[in-house]
């Protein structure tokens, strides 16, 4: 079997395993077997030296460059990157081509070399080759330019570009991550939105804190954001404009706006709206500023996420008795009951792809971090916890994003909220290191 031959498999991998399937890779002439019955597949080794630079900052660039995409193949759970103390060539050497004799000694199936330049127009141009080891031929290569101060991106963009042409799926490390921070004690939280890349990298707040921030959600450029905001005291719906900072009130409505979301061509804007006792969802046109009810019932309907191709939205209700997911199409017909376990579903979120709804459930007093499709089908559990909630895909709807909370001790100390992301074999959970706690985030689309 070929490397790129496992490497694709390993995208089958995420595609099937929230069904519970068995997958098994065909045999090749060696005789190499996977399976996947519980999600799981060995990370596949790859050596990732220093990009080459013929001066000090270059070198420093490259160096940099190389720990950032390192560390974005290794949390993808797909990838083990090779400790450079094992490497025999250098990446001087490597300007020549791969000696692959010396990468196959220390069992490397892929290998990446480059190269970092800064011109005298003090831009940076940087390139990079991806390597089939065993094969001893290029898969992939791709030139780079960029301000000195834009190495980080270049380095998402390089892990992208490696983990798409090796896997089959598109990568998801160019994106950031807006978020709820919080400060101080549980009866007195100070929450501000934040911004940051989906690494934890380049961190910044986009509120002071003054006015509780609730719900943010990205627009489909990436570039905007709504939210919910109690500003002066009034709970309202918010459009911000993440590059100058301007904040605009998404209409004044007679009652309390939440749960807003973008529409997919990003048009749009549905939410939920409570007046008199009663909470319905509606949409907003951004264009006309016309907003239209969805929903027509006694119950709490909330939270609703319009499919990929903005012909449905999945939304939660309790006209059931219980909060349960519902789907309806984009007019407000057709509605219909998909969730039918045990326990309550809240927070459903389409997938980009079109192909899966994520959603919270809260089942004898623990909360899980869920898939299944679009019908009700196929219940997968990925996370579970003390409190687990408000999950988010990633560009490429393969990984999740969400937030957990740890309960404090008897004289109320400890605990705390940290964001968390995992993929659909439901074994990758990793930390996402914040400066403060954290809640409530939403995945960026691929950063234009």
């Amino acid at each position: 079997m070929t490397m790129l031959t496992r490497l694709r498999l390993a995208a089958a991998a995420l595609a099937v395993a929230f069904a519970g399937m068995l997958a098994v890779a065909p045999a090749s002439a060696q005789g190499v077997r996977i399976d996947i019955t519980k999600g799981y597949m060995k990370p596949l080794p790859i050596a990732i030296p220093e990009l080459f630079g013929a001066s000090p900052q270059e070198s420093q660039v490259g160096q940099d460059i190389a720990k950032v995409v390192a560390a974005d193949l290794e949390r993808s759970g797909l990838f083990k990157p090779i400790d450079q103390r094992a490497f025999i060539q250098t990446a001087a050497a490597l300007q020549t081509g791969p000696r692959f004799p010396d990468w196959k000694q220390i069992n490397a199936e892929a290998l990446v070399s480059g190269k970092a330049e800064i011109g005298v127009d003090g831009r940076m141009r940087v390139e990079f080759r991806l390597w089939d080891v065993f094969n001893e031929q290029q898969m992939a290569g791709q030139l780079f330019t960029a301000t000195p101060q834009g190495w980080r991106r270049i380095a998402h963009l390089i892990a992208d570009a490696i983990y798409k042409r090796v896997t089959g799926e598109d990568g998801y490390f160019d994106t950031q991550i807006v978020y709820i921070s919080e400060t101080g004690p549980k009866n007195d939280r100070r929450k501000r939105l934040a911004i940051m890349d989906q690494d934890g990298e380049n961190h910044r707040f986009l509120s002071s804190g003054a006015d509780l921030v609730l719900t943010p959600r990205f627009s489909p450029t990436a570039r905007e954001l709504t939210y919910m905001s109690y500003y002066k005291g009034t709970p309202r719906v918010y459009i911000y404009q993440v590059d100058t900072g301007r904040r605009e009130l998404l209409g004044d409505f007679p009652g309390m706006t939440f749960a807003p979301r973008f529409s997919p061509d990003g048009n749009k804007v549905i939410m939920s709206l409570a007046q008199n006792g009663n909470t319905e969802i509606y949409e907003m046109n951004l264009l006309t500023r016309q907003k239209r009810r969805l929903t027509n019932h006694p119950a709490i309907d909330t939270s609703p996420s319009m499919a990929p191709d903005g012909g449905h939205i999945v939304f939660n209700s309790d006209r059931g008795g219980a909060p349960q997911l519902y789907t309806m199409d984009s007019d407000g017909g057709g509605v219909q009951r998909i969730s039918f376990g045990d326990g309550r579903y809240t927070t459903p979120v389409w997938s980009p792809r079109g192909d899966l709804i994520a959603f919270t459930k809260q089942k004898g007093g623990e909360f899980y971090i869920g898939v299944m499709r679009p019908d009700g089908s196929d219940e997968r559990l990925l996370a579970q916890g003390w409190l687990v909630e408000g999950p988010t895909w990633a560009p490429n709807g393969r990984v999740l994003a969400f937030w957990k909370e740890t309960p404090s001790s008897e004289r109320g100390t400890g605990g705390g909220s940290k964001l968390y992301t995992i993929d659909l074999t439901g074994v990758n959970e990793r930390q996402v290191l914040t400066p403060l706690d954290g809640s409530d985030p939403a995945w960026s689309p691929l950063i234009p």
